[in-house]
């Protein structure tokens, strides 16, 4: 096509064309409706980018034949979308080919979205920075520009800073809020605004407010950056988010001054338009005074909200507690069922628990919670103990005693698991299998974890915890050190999975809650605590720690979180009776510390890397030490391993997660079998360089659980997969280069349960598929394109697939030679929100 014909107007025409063809084809060529329905929904989170991005060309007078290839890759779908709307056999291999090329032609469009557009946004993005640097030397005479020289390229992530809407009550907050937004809006000079009041007073959702508000979002506009802090900053990784929502390439820095420079010159780039960033829960004056440029833009406001008064920047707001009226509005709503029928609510009775609370938003919610759906007996005898002088508050930590009543209405069980979740870090999700692997080893929960996923529910209905479900990817894809306030879930849903499979299942407790946990963990001596929680800021040990006092320590759960500074050596620890050490981390190298060597209790390790680049781990080697044998659970997340060469010999579980593997697994003198000869449960998630399956896993034939999902790169099974004859459980989901499933699978003659959801390229089961006469559960989802041998009819004891519409209609012939076969479609899930946020 003319190079001349190329333009915003054509092109919308275009895709308009496109798209009307392929929304009316959906319904007419329904065989072909998984594949049609994905382009749809690619077509229309792009058509008013592309159209943007053309205009922007045309004023910076950039050739029109850069979109001429996507007009060309528009018109192949078109005609493919002619002819699938032609094809009438169900089953036919031309049927499987245009399926095939509409996932190609689908994939084609995306990846030039992503790869091409990409390609000439960071080129614009590199003219302008060129030219502010130019500018900012001339001005300042500083030849210094930070790390803008030394980047790395990473995928495009979307909106790291976006504000999330707000979906609770706010009552009491419309005064605050104007009078915020008058001094926000005023050209004052003012740079630093500060929001204050103690902790669960609602500063968070105050600003939140502000930032959705109509006048502020028009002076704004997309240059509104929001930013959780927390108590242990990281300037760079903040700096970091900033780049990486304005879809600029992520600098690489090697100091804060550095990385503030940086930042200065983006936001000199943009200078012309106002710019608002908020600091959420700041603890740090200094931290904001970094903030403060050299150079002042005009239109520049930071707005912080903190704990402290921070006077170095003026009076700033005091958030004040909630008013009666406003308080009994939330209370009100907090002990509202979900399906809005109020069993019981005495108003004498409400305003004696409002005193109680003292107008505190996060304590109305908890008390509230406390007292959602329960009867008029539970809240007399809750006033009564608080008449009786029984205070939920104590001293000048109100708000912690407050928290205390929620723990108190547990039960044991249940409140001890709660503790462990302090032995994670704030504003962070803590993966619902990481929990699952810790209980089972402390409290002896069932083998299926249907026992934790109860006590969570609990949790849950308490306000206590939040549990949603994700794509890990996303979440570290999104940002590394983001709270999850800045939600961007793929599902809120608290169901449990019906069939044990739950690594997209995640639980956030807040902030404030997990120093409630640490105070009532550390309420005792350290020597008898139950769980030692230890935070590590920069090298600074704990006193008692870093004095090296040998008194050993009884806890059965150690947890050691450092930040991003760390780099001291480990002091000696004796800690004979620990169960289960969590370590988490955010440096790119960590070393296991040796004094874990003498834990001869150890049953679960659990290493987490919440930094922004995998963390390379070394000392594995006292894994293999004999004191240590009754170590049966390891979990790695988000880290590089070297290699596993010691034998764990009592190992029955290992999960690696978002893990760099490909160094350990090609090691030609190590065998995994080797390693962990007992080994009863392999996990495999979301391991990018993972292409083919570790030397000798097949020969580890006590295996009864194989899950690897996510790997998009393992292209093929080994031939000697029989081998594993105990194997129950195998799972493959979202493998999309596995080209098939070896016909020596069928030799597995105890799997119950086989799941290939998601295997684009597997266009047939194997021939003798019916030959696994033990099979209860195939998942099958988005396998559409799958053939099924005659051989089903020999699966007995088969009785449910999980699949899409496409796939359920291929079991139909079947159904009546399987009388206990259930086949459930799960509804198409396309989702594209997450990445409508992309810069292309």
């Amino acid at each position: 096509m003319a190079a001349d014909t190329v333009g915003g107007a054509f092109l919308g025409a275009v895709f308009g064309e496109v798209l009307r063809l392929v929304t009316d084809s959906i319904q007419k060529a329904r065989k072909f409706k998984p594949q049609l329905e994905e382009l749809k929904s690619t077509l229309e989170y792009i058509t008013l980018n592309i159209q943007e991005i053309v205009k922007l060309n045309e004023k910076l007078d950039r050739p029109k034949q850069e979109t001429e290839k996507l007009i060309v890759l528009l018109r192949n779908a078109e005609e493919l979308v002619h002819k699938c709307s032609k094809q009438k056999k169900w089953y036919s291999v031309k049927k499987i080919t245009l399926a095939d090329d509409l996932i190609k032609v689908n994939e084609s469009i995306k990846k030039y979205c992503t790869v091409d557009m990409q390609v000439q946004s960071t080129r614009d993005g590199k003219e302008t920075l060129e030219g502010v640097k130019t500018i900012i030397k001339i001005v300042s005479g500083n030849e210094h520009v930070g790390g803008v020289f030394n980047r790395v390229k990473i995928d495009e992530i979307d909106g790291p800073c976006s504000v999330t809407d707000l979906q609770e009550e706010t009552p009491g907050l419309d005064a605050p809020l104007k009078e915020l937004r008058t001094e926000l809006l005023k050209d004052d000079g003012m740079q630093v605004i500060v929001v204050s009041a103690p902790g669960g007073a609602g500063k968070t959702t105050l600003v939140k407010k502000l930032c959705a508000d109509d006048k502020v979002k028009d002076k704004f506009r997309e240059n509104i950056f929001f930013v959780t802090v927390s108590k242990t900053h990281d300037v760079m990784a903040i700096v970091r988010r900033i780049f990486q929502h304005k879809k600029c390439e992520v600098p690489t820095f090697q100091t804060d001054e550095a990385a503030i420079n940086d930042l200065e010159l983006l936001l000199y780039s943009i200078r012309q338009k106002a710019i608002l960033l908020v600091l959420d829960d700041v603890w740090s004056e200094s931290l904001v005074q970094k903030f403060k440029f050299k150079f002042k833009l005009p239109n520049y406001k930071i707005l912080v909200t903190s704990r402290s008064v921070f006077p170095r920047f003026g009076s700033g707001h005091q958030l004040k507690p909630l008013n009666n009226e406003a308080a009994m509005i939330l209370f009100r709503s907090s002990v509202t069922p979900q399906d809005e029928k109020l069993p019981f609510f005495d108003e004498k009775l409400a305003k004696k628990i409002l005193r109680v609370c003292k107008g505190s938003p996060l304590a109305l919610k908890v008390v509230g919670g406390l007292l959602c759906g329960e009867p008029a007996a539970v809240w007399q005898s809750k006033v009564k103990e608080w008449d009786r002088g029984v205070s939920i508050f104590v001293s000048d930590t109100e708000l912690l005693g407050c928290l205390q009543s929620s723990l108190d209405a547990l039960d044991e069980e249940v409140k001890e698991c709660y503790l462990d979740l302090g032995s994670f870090p704030e504003d962070q999700r803590i993966h619902i299998t990481t929990l699952i692997d810790m209980w089972m080893e402390l409290y002896e929960c069932v083998e299926d974890g249907l026992s934790a996923i109860t006590k969570l529910h609990k949790l849950s209905n308490r306000n206590l915890v939040n549990l949603f479900i994700a794509s890990i990817h996303l979440l570290y894809l999104r940002q590394l050190n983001l709270c999850l306030s800045n939600q961007f879930c793929l599902s809120t849903r608290k169901n449990a999975s019906d069939d044990g499979y739950y690594n997209d299942h995640f639980v956030m407790q807040h902030d404030l809650l997990r120093e409630l946990i640490i105070h009532q963990s550390m309420s005792e001596p350290v020597e008898r605590t139950k769980r030692l929680i230890i935070d590590i800021s920069g090298n600074k040990f704990p006193k008692w720690w870093s004095e090296k006092k040998k008194n050993p320590i009884h806890a059965r759960l150690l947890s050691i979180s450092t930040d991003e500074t760390f780099t001291s050596g480990w002091y000696e620890l004796s800690a004979p009776e620990v169960e289960v050490v969590v370590l988490n981390l955010r440096t790119t190298e960590y070393t296991l510390p040796n004094f874990m060597e003498n834990m001869g209790k150890l049953k679960v390790l659990i290493v987490t890397n919440y930094g922004f680049l995998p963390a390379k781990l070394s000392n594995f080697s006292f894994l293999g030490s004999h004191s240590i044998s009754n170590l049966k659970r390891i979990r790695l997340e988000h880290v590089s391993i070297p290699s596993f060469g010691v034998q764990v010999s009592n190992l029955q579980k290992i999960s690696l997660v978002l893990c760099n593997v490909g160094q350990a697994f090609k090691k030609s003198n190590f065998r995994i079998s080797d390693a962990f000869p007992n080994l009863l449960e392999f996990e495999i998630d979301y391991c990018n360089d993972l292409e083919e399956l570790p030397d000798g896993l097949c020969d580890i034939v006590s295996l009864k659980k194989l899950s690897i999902t996510n790997c998009h790169k393992l292209s093929t099974l080994p031939e000697d997969i029989a081998n594993l004859v105990n194997l129950e459980e195998l799972r493959l989901a979202s493998c999309t280069e596995l080209s098939e499933l070896p016909e020596m699978v069928t030799e597995l003659s105890n799997l119950k349960l086989l799941d290939i959801s998601e295997c684009l390229s597997i266009s047939e089961l194997p021939t003798q598929f019916g030959k696994l006469r033990s099979l209860e559960t195939l998942c099958m989802r988005g396998c559409c394109s799958c053939e099924l041998p005659t051989s089903v009819i020999d699966l007995q004891k088969l009785n449910l697939v999980k699949c899409d519409e496409e796939t359920a209609l291929e079991w139909e012939p079947y159904k009546c030679y399987l009388s206990n076969l259930e086949v459930e479609v799960l509804k198409d899930d396309i989702n594209l929100n997450w990445l409508r946020r992309h810069h292309f």
